[in-house]
């Protein structure tokens, strides 16, 4: 299970400026402890929300019924659970650290941030299906490293016809997992010479109406 860290403080400042009506639907992908999403739910929003992790659906009922608040939370692999839905607004803070031996799917705790060779193995997912998920003036907001290429990200989005762009960034220190990887990630030219911070951005994309 994922522990909020700065992805997911910079992600829940991004959803606090956004409007949330009351009643609207909210999926939250990939909810890790639920703390998105019980954000979410405390707005006002429907909130639902989707892990692959047991551990995190039993956290996040929890955390839900900690804080009072009602989050429909079910076991899945990403949109898989709410197939024929649609949602005003999707929160995403999905695996998106490069990780060596290309595209193998991570085990155990890796699971939460490990994302293939170029960190894409979830993203690109997340840009082919997410945008058929929106209802007309619907959301995605959508926290990542730059060290998974943003640019990667906007031009799907944009190109399924969302009004997409970087709204957030956020140079941190790198974590234990960037640390352990840093020679290989300057290998890859991820990582230039004097480059010693990593870099998140939150990505908006807008149904248009």
């Amino acid at each position: 299970m994922y522990a909020p860290q700065e992805d997911t403080e910079l992600l829940a400042g991004a959803l606090l400026e956004e409007p949330v009506a009351p009643g609207a639907e909210v999926l939250d992908v990939g909810t890790g402890s639920g703390a998105l999403a019980v954000t979410a739910a405390r707005r006002g929003g429907r909130v639902t929300a989707v892990d692959v992790s047991w551990r995190a659906v039993c956290a996040t009922r929890m955390n839900a019924f900690r804080a009072g608040v009602p989050v429909r939370v079910h076991h899945g692999n990403l949109f898989d659970p709410v197939r024929g839905r649609s949602f005003d607004l999707i929160l995403a803070n999905p695996p998106y650290v490069p990780a060596p031996g290309g595209h193998r799917m991570p085990r155990g705790a890796a699971r939460a941030w490990d994302a293939g060779g170029d960190g894409r193995m979830v993203l690109d997912r997340i840009c082919r299906e997410a945008p058929g998920l929106l209802r007309p003036g619907g959301v995605l907001l959508l926290v990542q490293s730059a060290l998974s290429d943003p640019e990667a990200t906007l031009g799907p989005l944009r190109a399924a016809g969302l009004k997409a762009a970087v709204t957030r960034r956020r140079r941190i220190a790198f974590g234990p997992v960037l640390q352990e990887r840093e020679k290989w990630l300057r290998e890859r030219g991820l990582l230039l010479p004097d480059e010693n911070e990593e870099e998140l951005v939150v990505v908006r994309a807008e149904l248009p109406v």
